[in-house]
C-alpha cells in the first residue's frame, strides 16, 4: 500500500464517473451509466489503472460515493469496491454523495466558495438536499501538500445532514442568507417552477464526481473513515425505491390537474 494513490468510483447518478490518483497526477473516466455501469465498470476501472501505471495492490485505499443516490448505481459501486478491495486486501473509503457533490461545485467557481446547497434529483418527485460549509486553510499556513492538485486547501463540514424532500419543502440553514451560499445539483431543469419563492440563490449545475471524491479522500482517511470491504454499506435515505402503477397514475393525475388550474381563466364577478 502506498499513500496518495487511490481508486475512485462513483456512479450515484446517470454518470459512470471513475478516477485514479498517483502522486500528483490523476487519470479519470466518464460515460454514460445506468443500465451500462454494471457491464462497463470493471473493464473501464482496469484500463485506467492500467493507463496509470498502477496495480490494485499499490493503491491506498477503495473509495466510493455511498449515496445518496440512485439505488442501482450506489449498490454496484458499493458491491464493485468490496470486490476490488478483497482481492487486494486493502480498505474501502465511503464518502457521501452529496459532499462530493458539493465539492464539485466549489472546485468549478472561479470565485471562493464557503457554502454550498446540495439538491440532487431523486426522481419519484423529491430532491436529495444537504448543506456544507468550507473553511479554506489560512492564509499563513502552507500545508506540506500545498502544491498538490487532488488535495483540498481546506476542510468541509456538513451543517445540515442529507434529507429527501419535496422541491416545495426545499430548505436550508436558517442562518444562511441568499447571496451567502449557491446551490448546486442536477435537479433544476426537472422542478422548474416548483421551488419556494424565497429560494433564490444562484443555482448551479453540477454532479458527485470521483475526480471530487479523490480530493476528499485524505481528509476522510485522516479521520478514520476507512473500513473493511465487509463493512462498506451503500448510504439510503429513502425506504422506498420504486413507485406503483397506481402511484404513478396518482401522480401524473394530481400533475395534469394543477396543471389545468393553473391554466385556467380567472373570472372576477
Amino acid at each position: 500500500m502506498h499513500n496518495n494513490q487511490w481508486l475512485a468510483l462513483e456512479t450515484s447518478t446517470d454518470t459512470l464517473s471513475l478516477a485514479v490518483a498517483r502522486g500528483t497526477h490523476t487519470w479519470t473516466h466518464a460515460s454514460a451509466g445506468g443500465a451500462l455501469t454494471s457491464t462497463h465498470m470493471i473493464p473501464q476501472t482496469l484500463a485506467l489503472l492500467k493507463e496509470a501505471g498502477l496495480a490494485l495492490a499499490d493503491l491506498q485505499a477503495v473509495v466510493f460515493g455511498r449515496g445518496p443516490g440512485a439505488f442501482t448505481g450506489l449498490r454496484t459501486a458499493c458491491s464493485v469496491a468490496q470486490g476490488l478491495a478483497f482481492g487486494a486486501d486493502l480498505p474501502v473509503l465511503p464518502i457521501d454523495t452529496l459532499l462530493a457533490l458539493a465539492e464539485e461545485a466549489r472546485a468549478a467557481r472561479v470565485a471562493p466558495v464557503t457554502r454550498v446547497l446540495t439538491v440532487m434529483d431523486a426522481r419519484m418527485e423529491q430532491v436529495y438536499v444537504a448543506a456544507y460549509e468550507f473553511t479554506p486553510n489560512a492564509a499563513d499556513v502552507t500545508p506540506p501538500n500545498a502544491g498538490d492538485t487532488n488535495q483540498m486547501q481546506g476542510t468541509w463540514r456538513c451543517v445540515q445532514a442529507p434529507e429527501l424532500h419535496s422541491p416545495e419543502s426545499l430548505h436550508w440553514p436558517a442562518e444562511w442568507s441568499q447571496d451567502s451560499f449557491i446551490a448546486a445539483g442536477n435537479a433544476w431543469p426537472v422542478y422548474v417552477g416548483r421551488w419556494p419563492t424565497a429560494f433564490t440563490a444562484p443555482q448551479v449545475t453540477a454532479l458527485p464526481t470521483a475526480a471530487a471524491l479523490l480530493r476528499l479522500a485524505p481528509a476522510a482517511w485522516a479521520a478514520g473513515a476507512a473500513v473493511p470491504p465487509e463493512e462498506a454499506l451503500p448510504l439510503y435515505i429513502r425506504d422506498k425505491v420504486a413507485q406503483t402503477t397506481d402511484e404513478r397514475m396518482q401522480i401524473k393525475a394530481q400533475q395534469a390537474e394543477q396543471l389545468a388550474q393553473a391554466a385556467a381563466p380567472t373570472i372576477t364577478p
